[in-house]
Order: structure tokens, then sequence, then C-alpha cells
């Protein structure tokens, strides 16, 4: 299907109101394609992101369970990561991100997709990966800020954490929703060969 016609808006003012590394946000005055404007619009700038669904050789998925402040919650995520700027590419930061936070590495890899977090407020990309027969190669050596724990999942715990919403990290609960709808359907093509 083809994409809608791109109508971009016009900025007139555009002034940084914070750059930090977790807070980079500017203040613009926009003038739509009707020549409306919004006088106090605000974009967050962020890098882009990645995040994996890694499955090793027995077919289970390893997660991470760790705290989020701004719920006050510790839930079950994919391995994520932001991109640094010494990555040559979002693969590059993908087996990165996997290697420090869980100890797992190689396999096949390939890019599943890549979706926008919030592309209203927020200018950056989320890469996602699948890569499959993984194995423990190594330690984690998670971030300073970070406190991981590694969990394997059989493709049942998995499919039990989405439908009973208990991944709610939005960015990663679509990815795995597509490699499992992707995976059906390789199941129907090869029953019915």
């Amino acid at each position: 299907m083809k994409k809608p016609e791109n109508r971009p808006w016009k900025v007139i003012t555009s002034e940084y109101l914070a750059r930090l590394p977790w807070y980079t946000v500017r203040h613009e005055c926009v003038e739509l394609p009707n020549g409306r404007r919004i006088p106090d619009y605000y974009v967050f700038e962020y890098p882009d992101w990645v995040n994996v669904i890694a499955i090793t050789p027995r077919r289970e998925f390893v997660f991470v369970s760790q705290y989020r402040h701004a719920l006050g919650e510790t839930d079950y995520e994919l391995v994520a990561g932001v991109s640094e700027p010494t990555d040559a590419s979002m693969l590059e930061t993908a087996r990165r991100e996997l290697l420090e936070e869980s100890g797992y590495g190689g396999g096949q890899w390939r890019e599943l997709m890549v979706i926008a977090p919030n592309p209203a407020t927020q200018n950056n990309l989320t890469h996602c990966f699948v890569a499959e027969g993984v194995e423990r190669i190594g330690e984690q050596h998670p971030d300073a800020t970070e406190d991981l724990s590694v969990h394997l999942f059989t493709e049942a715990e998995v499919r039990e954490l989405l439908d009973e919403g208990a991944i709610r990290q939005a960015l990663m609960a679509a990815p795995l929703w597509r490699y499992f709808c992707e995976l059906g359907e390789q199941r129907c093509a090869a029953a019915r060969r």
C-alpha cells in the first residue's frame, strides 16, 4: 500500500529548552499546511533504540526483568537499549545490548520491523531484531544504572505474558505479537504441505 502524501509543517521558530542525556526537548512554533499555527509544540529528541527477541537453540526466549521507576513496577522485557555513537549499525547495537544485558550472543539475526515510539512528540525509531540460536557466551555487563535479572521462557509462557497484558512496554509487545503472527503463518504453511 502506498504511503499517504507527506504534508510537513513549517517551523517558524525553534529553541532548545533542555539538552541532557535523557531529556532533550525543543520548543517550536509551527505552521500547518492549511496556514494554522501551533505556537507551543514540543519535540523530545532521543537516539534510536533497539530491542531483541532472542531465542536459544532449545526455543527459550531470553527476557530480562527490571524496575521501571515512572510506573513503579518491575516487569519482564526484551533486551533493549540505545544506539551509541560508536555503534557501526543498529544490528551492532542490538548484538552489543544482548551481550551486555544477558550474556547471550551468536545466532542468526534479522531485522523484524522498525517502529516509532511516539511520532507526535519523539524523533526516534526502534529497530526490532530477532536472534535465533543464541547461547550464553559470557557474563552480564549492565550499565551502572541497570539492575537486571535474566529469565528464559518457553514460547507458551511468552504467549501467556502477552495474553495477560504482562508485557507492558508497547515497543516490546508489538514486535512479539508480529513475531508470533509470522510464526503462526509459517506453521500453517508447513501443515498445508
